[in-house]
């Protein structure tokens, strides 16, 4: 076989989503269309394996054969090409053989294939599955014809697909990925380092980290991932996503964060260097009660209302850092930075000088919802300089719009990047503020109450005493007001999604 190209990969894995358009919804596609390709991959890459054995030993199988030789075990029973030999109950077979690949490898694939109906007939007819094999089949997934950062792109790709078909409910599992590049620069992950996503989807914010670091072509190999996920499926994604890149450092943890963190040492959290997350917002279906009472002290600035969990995740986050290396950034609705209901917790945790930079971003980035989102980023042990001070990026206009899609260009990313770096005033985009300005506006972090326009004179901070109101200070109070007026009705909007 020769090498697959990027074009003809795609087409390939687009074209087995395809054969279950009508059949099943757009949003299920993927607990089907993953493990089968996890499937064939490992499958082809076992025999690719056992031929260079071979080669090696001077043909010598039971050498080839050893579990030393192989990355994953394959049982001769289990393998792509016994299923596809099946002309009945072939749901059955997929089934069987998958678990039997599981428990060949108890340390690194029990659960990975995840819980999906194979054996429904009903939604998947042996005729169905075997067109669905025969496509998969067309083709030698081994390391040779596909490398596993080709791979990689690959199954971002189809991620990306997925989530476009999938609608709204794309949010569980996919986070715009400029804007998680955006976020991963930002803490610039170093090697050595460990990262956690408490709520993982399939893995991109974990990945990306591992990206960042190749690209710099600085050592990724030693950098530990952590995730927890509460969708089965999403996690098992997850993990597949990161065997798929080559990634061998993980752990992926099924289950809810808020109830049930799969990440503790003793008593308390265990702790990281970095934490890049975008939770799910304002959830209702949370455990307040318990939470008041957090036997791992998460409610340490206060227990959230029960229509809004989101500042239960960002404390968990928070009690998650490392108290000398750790930094975070969370994407969320810009409501965290001004809503009244959580007022008293933003205060005491504006007062606990955590809050490094408060990044607001353009609208259309939260997949498939016109909400105008922003990154709050947290550092345990801020550089001195930037200690008692708290820096806002206004980036709403740094966006681009194609083809129904909101991203983040390069040159934008480089720019919000830069400023955040360089942690100064720059007219029309950033500001550096203290703590006790934003104490005299009763702890509200709404970017335009402290970045205004670059036309106000060439000073875009609103550092006026507040008994002497001026033009730029009246301005930026209504751009504020505004500004809340539109999150409010982007919040109520997706809800109503």
């Amino acid at each position: 076989m020769t090498r697959i190209s990027q074009q003809q990969l795609e087409s390939y894995l687009w074209g087995a989503a395809t054969l279950l358009r009508g059949t099943i919804d757009a949003g299920d596609y993927k607990q089907f269309i993953f493990p089968l390709l996890f499937y064939k991959r490992v499958c082809d890459v076992f025999d690719e394996e056992t031929q260079a054995a071979l080669a090696e030993s001077g043909g010598d199988k039971r050498y080839a054969s050893g579990r030393e030789q192989h990355r994953f075990q394959i049982p001769p029973e289990a393998h792509w090409r016994e299923v596809r030999q099946a002309a009945k109950n072939v749901g059955a077979a997929l089934q069987s053989a998958m678990r039997a690949i599981e428990t060949a490898n108890p340390d690194k694939l029990y659960g990975i294939f995840g819980d999906a109906q194979w054996t429904n007939k009903d939604r998947l007819s042996d005729a169905m599955l075997r067109d669905l094999v025969e496509h998969f089949s067309t083709l030698e997934l081994t390391v040779a014809n596909l490398p596993e950062d080709e791979l990689g792109q690959g199954y971002e790709y189809l991620i990306k697909k997925f989530a476009d078909d999938a609608g709204h409910t794309a949010a569980e599992f996919y986070t715009n990925r400029t804007v998680v590049h955006l976020m991963t620069e930002m803490l610039d992950v170093q090697p050595g380092e460990s990262v956690y996503d408490p709520t993982c989807g399939s893995g991109g914010m974990l990945r990306s980290c591992i990206t960042h670091l190749r690209r710099l072509k600085k050592e990724w190999r030693n950098v530990r991932l952590y995730g927890q996920e509460r969708n089965l499926m999403t996690s098992s994604i997850a993990r597949m996503n990161c065997f798929l890149h080559g990634i061998e450092d993980f752990r992926i943890e099924r289950g809810d964060t808020l109830s049930e963190p799969k990440f503790v040492q003793g008593d308390r959290l265990q702790r990281f260097d970095v934490v890049l997350a975008n939770p799910p917002y304002s959830i209702k279906q949370w455990d307040r009660d318990a939470f008041a009472s957090d036997p791992w002290g998460r409610n340490l600035y206060g227990t959230p209302p029960q229509g809004r969990a989101d500042y239960a995740f960002q404390q968990h986050i928070l009690q998650s850092l490392n108290p000398k290396t750790g930094r975070c950034a969370v994407l969320w609705p810009h409501g965290v930075l001004f809503r009244q209901e959580e007022a008293d917790m933003r205060r005491k945790l504006i007062e606990a000088d955590l809050i490094e930079c408060v990044l607001g971003l353009g609208p259309n980035l939260f997949y498939n919802s016109p909400m105008e989102a922003c990154v709050v980023i947290c550092r345990t042990a801020k550089p001195k300089a930037r200690r008692g001070k708290i820096l806002l990026i206004n980036a709403v206009n740094e966006v681009t719009r194609e083809r129904a899609q909101s991203f983040l260009a390069d040159d934008h990313i480089e720019r919000i990047v830069q400023a955040y770096q360089q942690f100064k005033d720059e007219p029309g985009l950033a500001c550096v503020v203290t703590l006790a300005e934003v104490r005299a506006k009763d702890g509200n972090l709404s970017i335009p109450l402290y970045v205004a326009p670059a036309a106000n004179g060439g000073s875009d901070c609103n550092s006026a005493p507040a008994s002497k109101p001026n033009l730029p200070a009246a301005l930026n109070g209504w751009l504020a007001s505004s500004a809340q007026v539109r999150a409010a009705l982007g919040e109520l909007l997706q809800k109503e999604n």
